[in-house]
């Protein structure tokens, strides 16, 4: 499901460029591959597993949005 979308977009605002909002696994996925600050935590790991699995139709998209969140939050991100 790879244009699978989130029920509410994730706004993320990153210090070194303006605001990113992502819409669903493969926005979160692509947020994750090329602007992640720090691509080393557990849960940036998980996020993009989880991301894919969504996108495979292996788990929702709401499960890998709120992954995804949780990888915001540990890279100190702010969310809306």
């Amino acid at each position: 499901m790879p244009n699978a979308k989130w029920s509410s977009p994730v706004e993320v605002g990153f210090a070194h460029k303006a605001s990113q909002t992502v819409q669903g696994p493969f926005d979160a996925l692509i947020c994750l591959m090329d602007t992640w600050p720090d691509m080393r935590g557990p849960r940036y790991v998980a996020a993009r597993s989880f991301c894919r699995a969504a996108i495979e139709g292996r788990k929702s998209p709401e499960e890998a949005r709120e992954v995804f969140i949780s990888a915001a939050k540990e890279a100190k991100l702010r969310t809306h």
